[in-house]
């Protein structure tokens, strides 16, 4: 997302092509974009689509449909889940990315107005058709799962989830183990909160990143999350880490400690932070280190968007 849409300008589009090369080098084989990820419509399914035909037997390629952007307001979000949207959105994205089949297919957002049902029935009518392989849902309840599961099997779920954001635990993360979905944390890192390297993210964000609407990102919220750190950083010293390797080390760890497939997805432009998430997959936090990140999540201020709405906890 970040090499097309929200996190400011991608100043140097060539180092962000080299980030993707790179990442595959060190066996990171998992790319995660979506149709609305861009400007305009498709941009980083674009962008990344010679890299995807290049590569297409080694990788595993996620996209997702539904939420909608009027391109002159980027904050401004709809969200469609009626099987003729679907149908367009998958074949748009196919003839972008200039693909055959997409590996896994993500309804983006749920559309309450839209039985779930009919939803994941046309995604099904997909895979029959051999244009999807394997279908994920992302902030859906527990509930919602269940339901989508009863139709066709869900490979993955994919919802915000990190030090900083874990209302998915209170009840989708262990329908998802229970029904054997892996669970695709979004934002891992808090959208660069917990790297430490906001020291006031009021004047740090460009104008037109995304970060501005959220909540944990404004007023006062921001000075006080930035000061929750401190565990983390106390870890990552005497670790010879980063924190931003603490925080993702502790999501990775998630798969162990309650037995099920997570894949944590940092977004990244740059090769030196993509070699530095992928380092943290080499560190395992104590039971110690672990309760003295326990509390960070509860003391939080601000929740993870302006509208709850869209998400799981919105509707749990």
């Amino acid at each position: 997302m970040g090499m097309s849409f929200a996190y400011g300008p991608t100043e140097d589009p060539d180092e962000a092509r080299a980030t993707l090369e790179r990442a595959l080098e060190l066996g990171v084989n998992l790319f995660d974009t979506a149709n609305v990820y861009g400007h305009n419509e498709g941009d980083n399914e674009k962008f990344i689509a010679p890299f995807i035909q290049s590569h297409r037997d080694e990788v595993v390629l996620a996209t997702k449909y539904s939420l909608t952007r009027d391109p002159d307001e980027p904050t401004k979000r709809g969200i469609r889940n009626d099987p003729p949207y679907i149908r367009r959105c998958a074949e748009d994205s196919l003839r972008r990315l200039g693909i055959e089949a997409i590996d896994l297919y993500y309804m983006h957002r749920r559309d309450v107005s839209v039985p779930l049902e009919e939803s994941v029935g046309a995604m099904a009518e997909l895979v029959r058709e051999g244009k999807v392989r394997y279908l994920g849902l992302s902030e859906v309840t527990a509930a919602e799962l269940r339901t989508a599961q009863d139709v066709h099997p869900i490979a993955a779920v994919q919802s915000e989830w990190s030090l900083f954001s874990r209302d998915v635990e209170d009840a989708v993360v262990e329908t998802a183990r229970e029904l054997g979905v892996a669970f695709v944390p979004y934002s891992p890192l808090g959208r660069g909160f917990l790297t430490g390297s906001f020291v006031n993210a009021e004047t740090e964000l460009t104008s037109d990143d995304f970060r501005n609407t959220q909540p944990r990102f404004t007023g006062g919220n921001a000075s006080a999350n930035a000061a929750l750190l401190e565990p983390v950083r106390k870890i990552a010293e005497s670790r010879g880490a980063t924190p931003g390797q603490i925080a993702l080390a502790w999501v990775q760890q998630q798969a162990a400690l309650r037995g099920m497939t997570v894949v944590p997805i940092p977004g990244t432009r740059r090769r030196s932070r993509l070699e530095e998430n992928a380092a943290a997959t080499r560190i395992e936090l104590t039971g110690d280190e672990l309760a003295l990140l326990e509390p960070i999540a509860g003391q939080v201020a601000g929740d993870r968007y302006a509208d709850m709405s869209f998400t799981s906890a919105g509707r749990e």
